[in-house]
């Protein structure tokens, strides 16, 4: 099993968490002062070079203005969506 920071499923939940953050109209730096920490984290962050625990996935749903669960189930519909159209889903 490959890390999950390395995967396509990990890289398919930054994609949505900059989705949301961009759907919220907040920048990076509006991000990163609702978290509370640099806008460098934020990208670092985003472009997985810095890996996100669930507690850190909760606050920053918070902070772009959903919740952990309806950022989880886009999440899995997507990831369905994604196994599907790779062929590992049937």
């Amino acid at each position: 099993m490959e890390k999950s920071i390395h995967s396509q499923q990990y890289a398919l939940m930054l994609r949505l968490l900059r989705e949301e953050r961009l759907a919220a109209g907040l920048s990076q730096e509006q991000l990163a002062t609702r978290l509370q920490v640099t806008q460098v984290f934020v990208s670092k962050c985003e472009r997985g070079q810095r890996r996100i625990d669930p507690v850190e996935l909760r606050t920053w749903c918070m902070a772009l203005g959903t919740t952990g669960a309806r950022f989880y189930e886009a999440f899995e519909e997507a990831a369905l969506k994604n196994e599907i159209l790779l062929g590992k889903k049937s």
